[in-house]
């Protein structure tokens, strides 16, 4: 009779499973990292629910030095300067609610223009044959290499003769057009598409235009998905262009005015609560977009148009 090899189990003579050392070593790695990058936000945290006099007294705690929401209540200008001078703060003002909806419109609008525009001439480099198709995209992608302080004179001097200084439109002028990265991004996409899909769809009489709005971008939700919340992303952190172009309180933003807030400093010292309060309220539309899309968008994301 032949004997049948058994398999050996992996548990323990008590009965219970053996532990995964490597597996739990990874777990405790991620789990340093992760721990590792919520520090800046925890003692940003901190900071915003400290009393403003009793923060150098108190560096070293772990645990907002006078727990007070003053520093919150300064910049959604609830606080009265009587209140704001009593803690610590500068005296100074931060119009919070114009200059985050500034933010949003503005980023909004550079994300639509520059995803829409940047799928297209994607579409263009993936799916269409025209001659030197491969050579203008190298050309293209070259662009990459131009460090932004580069453009930033000869746009500054274009958006000052067309008389777009302190408007929204100059803002996101030289953002609402395709970038290199978002089209070199969507064209690895658009490539693994299946071609007998398109092929089908021609047979059916369907233009380039009707399968680039019904086939290519249906199938592609997922990398345009992320490459809207990389363009957002980027588009809200942006400081230094709005600053050159948009001064004004009517259209400033609202990086420029935590950088004008942090500035304004009739007394001894900067109000580093008040400020630590408005960056952690400016960070948290960006954390709820993560928040909300950043799972669906990492498992959805696949290097196929077709599932």
């Amino acid at each position: 009779m032949s004997h049948v090899p058994t398999a050996r189990a992996s548990f323990s003579p008590a009965g219970r499973r053996r532990p995964n050392w490597q597996r739990m070593a990874a777990w405790a790695i991620l789990v340093l990292f992760v721990l590792i990058t919520l520090v800046p936000f925890y003692w940003m945290l901190r900071i915003s629910l400290s009393d403003n006099r009793t923060l150098a007294a108190n560096a070293g705690s772990l645990l907002p030095a006078d727990f007070t929401l003053g520093a919150f209540k300064r910049v959604l200008g609830i606080a009265t300067l009587s209140e704001a001078t009593a803690e610590g703060g500068s005296g100074a003002t931060i119009d919070f609610w114009r200059y985050l909806a500034n933010s949003v419109l503005t980023s909004a609008v550079i994300t639509v223009c520059q995803v829409f525009f940047s799928a297209m001439a994607a579409y263009a480099f993936a799916r269409l044959r025209w001659p030197g198709r491969e050579k203008v995209f190298f050309v293209f992608l070259t662009a990459l290499m131009v460090p932004p302080i580069f453009t930033a004179l000869p746009n500054f001097v274009t958006v000052q003769q067309l008389g777009l200084l302190n408007t929204y439109a100059g803002i996101v002028l030289p953002y609402l057009f395709m970038t290199p990265f978002a089209v070199f991004f969507l064209r690895q996409f658009f490539l693994n598409i299946s071609r007998e899909v398109e092929e089908a769809a021609i047979v059916d009489g369907a233009g380039h235009a009707r399968i680039f709005f019904r086939l290519i971008v249906p199938m592609s939700s997922a990398p345009i998905a992320t490459i809207s919340l990389l363009v957002y992303i980027g588009a809200w952190n942006e400081y230094f262009w709005p600053l050159l172009v948009g001064q004004e309180d009517d259209v400033r933003v609202l990086t420029v005015a935590l950088g004008i807030f942090r500035s304004q400093t009739p007394q001894a010292g900067p109000d580093w609560a008040g400020l630590m309060a408005a960056t952690l309220l400016a960070a948290l539309p960006v954390i709820a977009l993560f928040t909300v899309f950043g799972r669906w968008i990492v498992n959805s994301i696949q290097f196929s148009g077709i599932k």
